[in-house]
């Protein structure tokens, strides 16, 4: 089975981890990811993983994961090994994805692990087409959206599947342009569109 070419068939993922740069010595501690097949979804993945330090105090607090909940966790490694066959031949579609790209990169280098697949961002379109919400952070975008939801921020399988939710929604909000079934390449063009140049890409896929 080759890779699909469109949007609506996606791997979206969001980590959880221990700060903010694996550069720094940061790991992943929680992978949560939505798979979508014509736009349903037909597959998740959800899995705690002991990065093999304590987490600050401050993490436990703003992720609800804590240092207990990680001691009888399996390894970043083990985890990291199965989420390579989870996403092996998805494109893959994170909100704020340069943050979760990283982390991708850095805990499959640290297996000898790749992936085929190229990355979205989910909230770089949301800027694009949504530019009357208050933030373009996930909580808001939720609500902007009337996205129905639990109140559960933080914990990588509720993010990934409100982010799963939100991608829907924004290729629903393109058929309103008259832009039906796009290409995943054009939404990576999408995210790196300016604003003043949004009605020209949209009339000339438009009318294809």
């Amino acid at each position: 089975m080759g890779m699909s070419c469109l949007a609506n068939s996606v791997v979206v993922l969001d980590f959880e981890t221990t700060g903010l740069s694996p550069n720094m010595g940061d790991r992943a501690i929680e992978i949560g990811a939505v798979k979508l097949v014509d736009g349903m979804v037909v597959d998740t993945f959800q899995q705690l993983m002991n990065p093999g330090f304590r987490v600050s105090a401050f993490i436990e607090s703003y992720t609800g994961i804590s240092n207990h909940m990680l001691s009888d966790a399996p390894s970043c490694q083990e985890v990291m090994g199965e989420f390579a066959q989870f996403i092996e031949g998805c494109n893959l579609v994170a909100h704020n994805a340069s943050f979760d790209k990283r982390f991708l990169d850095a805990e499959f280098s640290a297996i000898g692990a790749n992936y085929t697949g190229q990355f979205a961002c989910s909230m770089l379109i949301a800027r694009r087409l949504f530019q009357q919400a208050p933030t373009h952070k996930l909580g808001d975008l939720v609500r902007y959206t009337r996205i129905e939801h639990d109140g559960v921020f933080h914990r990588a399988l509720a993010d990934s599947e409100m982010t799963a939710k939100l991608w829907m929604v924004m290729l629903q909000e393109l058929s309103q342009h008259g832009i039906h079934n796009p290409q995943f390449s054009f939404m990576q063009r999408l995210s790196k569109t300016s604003k003043n140049a949004l009605r020209p890409l949209f009339d000339k896929y438009a009318s294809r």
